[in-house]
């Protein structure tokens, strides 16, 4: 089986969508980055938010520029430049850009935790 990657997501443009949200960062989860040929990773959020009276709990998370490759995300500092899409009217719509890094997650006494905050 393969283990979830924890993500966290600190959303950049549009420049309100903190105002908007309620909140700049998100977090989640995928599987996509299983397979190292996947160009874009398919991101279920643990909290969605709602967007222009939509509610968002998926988004597709690929490289912002051309020629690079969403695995190189585990090799930046302190996150990677990714494009964020979601679903509308059957396809993806790009909408949002942001900066994608691992999220470390630690079990502490059975409950998982995120940076000593309960999860």
């Amino acid at each position: 089986m393969t283990t979830h990657l924890h993500l966290r997501i600190h959303v950049s443009e549009p420049w309100d969508f903190e105002r908007m949200v309620g909140r700049a960062e998100l977090t989640g989860w995928t599987i996509d980055h299983a397979d190292r040929d996947n160009a874009e990773w398919e991101v279920h959020l643990d909290e969605g938010f709602d967007l222009h009276d939509r509610h968002i709990g998926t988004l597709l998370a690929s490289p912002r520029y051309v020629g690079e490759h969403i695995g190189r995300m585990f090799d930046a500092v302190a996150g990677f430049p990714v494009r964020l899409a979601h679903r509308q009217d059957g396809g993806w719509h790009y909408a949002l850009a942001a900066m994608i890094s691992e999220r470390h997650v630690h079990t502490d006494a059975g409950h998982d935790t995120d940076n000593g905050t309960a999860k």
